[in-house]
């Protein structure tokens, strides 16, 4: 008796990694040992870098508002230290907004904790 092989399954699992490496570069998209290992690769980096991306925007908006600070005569660490302070609840990605485009408003909040 032949032996049984679940093709159906198995052409289904390489497709289903094939479709997923759609848009590579050569054989990275239709070989399928090439393709396994590189898809496995790029969920690796999705993974890492979607935690990385958390504190690639927290550093973006600490630059931020240490830049918009410093045109008022105080540093980040000094300006956080009297919001705080003053139990201003305001978070980091609402100041670097405010100290980017509206400048006035971000003023206002300085001269609050001054």
């Amino acid at each position: 008796m032949p032996r049984s092989v679940n093709h159906v399954a198995s052409r289904a699992r390489r497709k289903k990694i094939l479709n997923q490496t759609k848009g590579y570069w050569g054989a990275r998209k239709n070989v399928f040992t090439i393709a396994k290992n590189i898809l496995e690769k790029g969920l690796t980096y999705a993974y890492r870098d979607r935690r990385a991306k958390k504190r690639n925007f927290r550093a973006l908006w600490i630059q931020r508002i240490n830049a918009g600070a410093r045109e008022h005569g105080l540093s980040y660490s000094q300006l956080m230290g009297k919001i705080h302070a003053k139990n201003i609840q305001i978070n980091r990605k609402v100041l670097a907004d405010l100290a980017m485009n509206n400048p006035t408003a971000f003023k206002a909040i300085i001269d609050a904790v001054k």
